[in-house]
């Protein structure tokens, strides 16, 4: 068990930000694209169009940039080092096809760092909407549902979505800062918050690398090099029960897992924004968790809800610790994170 007076007894960097904060000063995550950056957007964007490749293989070499390359940094220092959450408003989405958009959107990404696989099947560009999944299937991914999340990190340095489509009704986007939830416990019930850092079981939802179990035991908390990293999926953590040599929950990890869940939904740690359509929204997983709203979507089909989503490794980012190798492979900065499988190609499917 991890001797908690080895760690900070409060963090206070700019990501260890509250909900009531970031809610009053949109000016720490929102960014207003320029007519003269969104030019130079769409020039990169036929730049490529005409190297006839596929926009899974996009480079920054390929998507050349002049007058945003400025802010392309500034969003990479924001995440590793500053508050770690960027909103990039007022893409016109409207007027592009959906591999225009594509385009763009991960045009920037590469900037950013390498895309990484966010499923077996080796796409690098995720689609996220209603595909009719159920929610309490085990081996359902919950952005294929309608149904509220929970607050969770996903599987790369940081997670990137651009709203093509809006929901008729709900669909928030909701963040909150793992810094701020360890101040908390660590202030209220220190007994509890040292249970998070223990092997907690979390389920693969049936997509297994080669020679490995199917669920993972990475901490929701861990301590490495001088960084608090999160890793967590509530309701994965729960299915992963259903196997038995997953290390089974005692009342008070329960306990620890519900507080740790009850302070991310509390109003003055979370913030919430609705996304529309031409926001590209970036997350930095080690330290902040998102989560989203229940939704009812549009009757017509061109109309429903639908964000693209990227997943990213950074250059110059924290080391994971070792135990990260079960869910990113390679720890390797730069060079880690996604779900690869013996049958895992990249690409990036278009619709």
């Amino acid at each position: 068990m991890i001797d908690l007076s080895t760690l900070p007894e409060r963090f206070d960097t700019p990501a260890a930000w509250t909900g009531n904060v970031m809610r009053n000063a949109p000016d720490h995550w929102l960014y207003a694209l320029s007519e003269a950056e969104i030019v130079d957007l769409e020039n990169a964007a036929a730049h490529f169009a005409n190297l006839n490749k596929d926009v899974g293989e996009i480079t920054a070499e390929d998507f050349p940039l002049s007058v945003f390359s400025e802010h392309i940094s500034r969003l990479s220092g924001n995440l590793l080092n500053g508050v770690g959450v960027e909103v990039i408003r007022g893409l016109p989405v409207e007027r592009y096809d959906t591999k225009t958009a594509a385009t763009i959107f991960c045009g920037i990404g590469a900037h950013l760092g390498p895309a990484r696989s966010q499923n077996a099947a080796g796409h690098i560009l995720g689609h996220v909407r209603d595909i009719g999944a159920k929610p309490d299937d085990p081996k359902t991914r919950i952005y294929q549902t309608s149904a509220r999340q929970t607050f969770h990190t996903d599987s790369a340095d940081v997670v990137g979505l651009l709203c093509l489509k809006a929901a008729k009704e709900g669909g928030m986007s909701l963040l909150v800062s793992a810094l701020s939830i360890y101040n908390r416990m660590r202030a209220e019930r220190p007994d509890l918050l040292k249970l998070l850092f223990d092997p907690i079981a979390t389920d693969r939802r049936g997509e297994v690398p080669e020679g490995e179990k199917p669920f993972m035991t990475i901490s929701p908390l861990s301590w490495h090099k001088g960084h608090l990293t999160v890793f967590y999926q509530r309701q994965y953590i729960d299915s992963a029960q259903r196997f038995a040599d997953a290390m089974q929950l005692s009342p008070a990890h329960v306990e620890a897992l519900d507080m740790f869940d009850a302070l991310a939904n509390d109003p003055s740690l979370h913030f919430e924004m609705q996304l529309v359509p031409g926001d590209m929204q970036f997350v930095y997983n080690h330290n902040q968790l998102h989560d989203r709203t229940s939704f009812i979507d549009w009757p017509e089909p061109e109309d429903r809800r639908h964000l693209l989503r990227l997943w990213l490794s950074l250059p110059g980012d924290r080391p994971l610790p070792p135990n990260f190798a079960q869910r990113y492979g390679s720890i390797e900065i730069g060079n880690r994170g996604g779900i690869i499988t013996a049958e895992t190609r990249l690409h990036a499917p278009l619709d």
